[in-house]
């Protein structure tokens, strides 16, 4: 038995993590979304349902030089992620018999993708 082999047989087997790349996606995406809408409407939306958004400041003076630049990161996230969870979902077609349904990690890949889809398109009405 090698020394590679001896090491193996007592390490746990890893599973891939399915659908990583569009949950980071949306992940960066959401950031960055999150960084080109700090300065207008993220005070303004927190303003409206009766939460401060004072803290924001300075996070918006520093994101405010590259708004443009942060809103082209979630634009190009944002899209990346949807074709990921759109050919994940066209990919696991259910057969007959076959349990169909979403994983946790796809309903809140799809639940950041909405969110970063709301503050992008705000970033670029105040943009």
């Amino acid at each position: 038995m090698t020394m590679t082999e001896n090491t193996r047989s007592w390490l746990p087997e890893l599973k891939p993590l399915h659908g990583a790349g569009a949950t980071l996606l949306a992940a960066t995406g959401f950031a960055a979304a999150f960084g080109a809408s700090s300065c207008c409407a993220l005070p303004l939306f927190l303003g409206a349902v009766g939460l401060g958004g004072a803290w924001l400041v300075s996070l918006a003076v520093v994101a405010a030089p590259y708004r443009t630049a942060l809103l082209a990161v979630a634009s190009i996230c944002l899209v990346g992620g949807a074709l990921l969870v759109w050919r994940r979902r066209v990919a696991a077609s259910c057969g007959p018999g076959a349990a169909c349904g979403r994983s946790a990690l796809t309903r809140a890949t799809i639940l950041i993708l909405s969110l970063t889809t709301i503050l992008t398109a705000l970033g670029f009405v105040f943009a």
